[in-house]
């Protein structure tokens, strides 16, 4: 689903984050012009990136002084964009609609039909958050939109975010009354977003299931009561009264994600990151909780695909968000890494993320320097030994499973014991050490005689000894 403009990605990713960088940079002095370059040459490279389309809207925003219009004369100054996105769109050129697009909101920001523009080429490439970004930069300033609710409704239905997409329609069916599909895909949508809250899909047993009184409340038919009955109720009173206070918007955003209400913490972590102008840190919190989002989203279109596991077309979705995910997890926490360069768990995480990518080498310093923390010296050795044998370097691979079973105890760490031992008996057997394979694999079995396939392998070795 996810895509780079063509060329080397590395080499896309190392440059865009480059670039905004320096874009960063020239916000701290109010260099709009330089910031927006930056951020844009950051965006057509990873088109992908919603940091980076948030980044470039911010300083264009800046730019104008929120004024609402953009540039004097933005229509006319604007007709060649226009052109561009008309000739992109019956060719079905849909990376030259979003720059031709990104070109036109750099004169006007707000243009309507520019971000609109973004929103249905990002959709159609497969760039779920940046869709979602410009769709709901359109509804700030034209709310009523029905084109634009239905198809920002589509995106977040397929992400699992229900109750957002509810509200898509309930916005149309407020426009248009007597729109029976608008009516329809609220009831199915409401319907959804309870049973995802409250576990009906997979539930065991009734204990696993909401009360009917909590059913009623999320599907809006319980009143939520006067001041003191509810600390999330006096919070959003609050927030309400004083629309604009930071702190305020941080408390309710925390206390959204604790109840596990994701899009409704988004929501207020973005505007508590536009009225701070872009604080690292508020930055930092809405990434993480984008990306428990997308972590929604893949959990639910992997069940989609449980559900129908003949269906081909799930099965892409599933995988094609599933390295969506893990790519923008690599990237936040590349960044994340040159900021903090002491924080060696998180260049452990990075690393892991790398292996799911088969990045062997460029996990392998990353390990390696994580295994200084010894809260995570063990896994890190194990997963360095892991690189290096993909690597193909079997002696560095062993050396490092053998450096790691010291750290390794089964009573505290019984799964990464297991895997240990068993990764050091499968290297051990390429290598044809047939009697360290067997006593490695014996280890496994000691502590659990059905892991994976040691039971199959032991016997094998045994019957050619």
């Amino acid at each position: 689903m996810s895509t780079v403009a063509a060329g080397n990605p590395q080499d896309h990713n190392k440059i865009a984050a480059d670039c905004w960088r320096r874009g960063n940079e020239a916000v701290q002095k109010e260099n709009w012009d330089y910031a927006i370059q930056m951020y844009f040459t950051a965006v057509k490279l990873r088109p992908d990136n919603l940091t980076y389309r948030q980044s470039l809207r911010f300083a264009e925003y800046k730019k104008y002084n929120g004024n609402g219009t953009g540039a004097s004369m933005a229509s006319m100054r604007s007709m060649g964009s226009k052109g561009k996105v008309k000739k992109c769109r019956m060719s079905k050129d849909w990376p030259g609609v979003d720059v031709a697009a990104e070109e036109g909101l750099q004169v006007n920001p707000w243009d309507l039909g520019f971000n609109t523009d973004v929103g249905d080429a990002a959709k159609t490439l497969g760039f779920a958050e940046v869709a979602i970004f410009a769709y709901e930069e359109v509804l700030k300033k034209d709310p009523g939109n029905k084109d634009v609710n239905k198809s920002l409704a589509l995106v977040l239905e397929e992400r699992g975010e229900y109750k957002r997409a509810a509200d898509c329609w309930r916005r149309i069916l407020k426009q248009e009354p007597t729109n029976g599909e608008a009516r329809s895909k609220i009831t199915g949508l409401d319907t959804k977003g309870v049973m995802d809250r409250g576990g009906y899909e997979g539930a065991d047993s009734t204990r696993g299931v909401m009360a009917a009184h909590e059913v009623a409340r999320r599907l809006g038919g319980d009143n939520k009561g006067g001041p003191g009955d509810s600390p999330l109720a006096d919070l959003e009173r609050q927030v309400r009264k004083d629309p604009a206070n930071k702190d305020l918007l941080l408390k309710l955003a925390d206390m959204y994600r604790r109840e596990g209400r994701l899009e409704e913490a988004e929501q207020n972590l973005t505007k508590a990151l536009e009225i701070s102008g872009g604080n690292m840190n508020i930055r930092e919190v809405l990434e993480d909780v984008q990306l428990d989002l997308m972590a929604k989203a893949v959990t639910v279109a992997k069940e989609q695909f449980r559900a129908n596991p003949t269906d081909e077309v799930k099965k892409q979705q599933a995988i094609a968000m599933a390295t969506e995910h893990i790519n923008r997890e690599v990237e936040i926490l590349s960044a994340r890494t040159e900021r903090y360069p002491q924080d060696m768990r998180m260049k452990f995480e990075l690393a892991t993320r790398l292996m799911k990518q088969q990045k062997w080498q460029a996990a392998i310093p990353l390990l390696q320097q994580s295994r200084s923390d010894p809260r995570v010296k063990g896994e890190s050795l194990i997963n360095l030994g892991k690189c290096f044998g993909y690597d193909k370097k079997p002696q560095l691979a062993r050396r490092q499973f053998e450096a790691a079973v010291p750290d390794i105890n089964h009573d505290t760490q019984p799964d990464l014991f297991k895997d240990l031992f068993y990764s050091l008996g499968r290297l051990c057997e390429e290598m044809q050490d047939k009697a360290a394979a067997e006593e490695n694999y014996q280890k496994v079995l000691e502590v659990d005689y059905n892991y994976r396939d040691t039971v199959k392998r032991l016997d094998k070795l045994q019957e050619s000894a």
